[in-house]
């Protein structure tokens, strides 16, 4: 996201922001500051510093990590994006913060699911994205903060590791399927959820980011891109890599999470307003996640997930 952003609006415009250190690559494209979301008198000193307009906020901690950990689920997700909400309301920032599938819950229909629809997630993630879908709303409203999001599917990506989600699995499999040739699921083999890759999910936030505050109908979009089961993807990854390719089934207590979720996502009102259109489908997903990390595992030696990726920032801010 931070590269599309350099691209579009100047490196020196962007500012990539996060409490790790970041690579030599990140911070040889622009300017990198640290920045804890939890810490508002700090956030404030970069939005006067750097005379801030946009604020992308990625911060979040994700669904089952947020199981693990309530309380840093709850400061993170809650108290973080209050300071920044408060932020864009101080300083008149335009301000996008994703949401999730996962804002949904058991009683929410599984099919098709609308925009506006029956919204009681229980978990901490899904409750805290739809605090942030609702207060974005309230300011919207209230104080006409131009407050913008769009409910992410999973992501799929070969340049970043798995983050603590429910969908890890669908990113696992491929560095499991070109290290070992097979992949020990932690959901069932019919778990149907929708997904999305990364390019898909970066031109989408790009254009609801740049949209004319006039074309927008409603502050929060569903957007969906393709949907599958691990088996459906197992099948795609024998066809396109190996025929001996094998997957078993374990599901653990991300599998309750999951059952809570959308199989698929309505998205029609992303399509109108801002012209969400997603390219890739399971077989390209497929396709290009082995073509780009075939030739790491081809090396002599095996590395780690971790040692393969760069991490995104946890928020991006640009003038």
């Amino acid at each position: 996201m931070v590269n599309t952003l350099r691209a579009k609006f100047g490196n020196e415009n962007v500012i990539a922001s996060d409490i790790k250190k970041p690579s030599i690559e990140q911070r040889s494209t622009g300017p990198f500051v640290y920045a804890d979301v939890l810490n508002y008198r700090a956030l404030e000193q970069i939005v006067v510093d750097y005379g801030i307009d946009w604020v992308v906020h990625f911060s979040a901690i994700l669904s089952a990590a947020g199981e693990r950990n309530p309380s840093l689920g709850l400061n993170v997700n809650i108290t973080g994006f209050q300071n920044v909400l408060d932020l864009a309301k101080a300083h008149n920032l335009r301000l996008l913060s994703p949401s999730t599938m996962g804002a949904f819950g058991p009683t929410t229909p599984k099919d098709s699911t609308p925009d506006l629809t029956i919204m009681r997630p229980n978990t901490i993630y899904g409750i805290t994205k739809v605090h942030m879908e609702l207060l974005g709303e309230y300011y919207q409203e209230k104080f006409q903060v131009d407050f913008r999001s769009l409910r992410y599917p999973g992501i799929i990506s070969a340049d970043s590791p798995p983050g603590g989600g429910t969908t890890d699995y669908a990113v696992d499999i491929f560095h499991a399927a070109l290290k070992q040739n097979s992949y020990e699921s932690f959901l069932d083999a019919d778990t149907r959820l929708p997904m999305a890759y990364i390019d898909d999910c970066i031109v989408g936030t790009m254009q609801l980011l740049e949209a004319p505050q006039e074309s927008l109908t409603q502050r929060v979009y569903n957007v969906h891109a393709c949907d599958f089961s691990p088996q459906e993807l197992a099948g795609e990854i024998r066809r396109q890599h190996s025929d001996a390719f094998e997957i078993a089934y374990r599901p653990d207590f991300r599998q309750a999470i999951a059952d809570t979720w959308p199989r698929t996502m309505a998205d029609e009102a992303a399509r109108r307003d801002w012209g969400w259109n997603p390219v890739f489908g399971t077989a390209d997903i497929v396709r290009v996640m082995l073509d780009k990390l075939g030739p790491v595992y081809a090396t002599t030696s095996t590395p780690t997930t971790e040692s393969l990726v760069e991490e995104l920032p946890a928020a991006v801010v640009a003038s």
